[in-house]
């Protein structure tokens, strides 16, 4: 659903930029952040990208402490793998 909102741009310090309506910054989900990217002559705000791999270590640890980080395969070795030295 597209909606069209007028914001007056206001002095802000040495800058200048708009207030975004609280109800319209929870319609969308934003929180602190914000991604802009510059569209021709359009200005166009989106929730940042999260990292892939956020939470991995705290994620990995649990697994660990809940002793669930067994090997899948196991161990298993290829032919040669003996005359590498770890």
């Amino acid at each position: 659903m597209k909606k069209q909102l007028h914001l007056q741009i206001r002095q802000i310090g040495n800058s200048r930029g708009v207030v975004i309506p609280k109800a319209i910054l929870e319609q969308v989900g934003f929180e602190d952040e914000a991604d802009l990217i510059i569209e021709g002559n359009r200005l166009v705000l989106s929730k940042p990208k999260k990292n892939p791999r956020e939470g991995w270590a705290e994620a990995s640890k649990a697994i660990a402490e809940a002793k669930e980080d067994h090997l899948v395969l196991g161990e298993f070795m290829n032919e040669g793998d003996e005359d590498w030295i770890w």
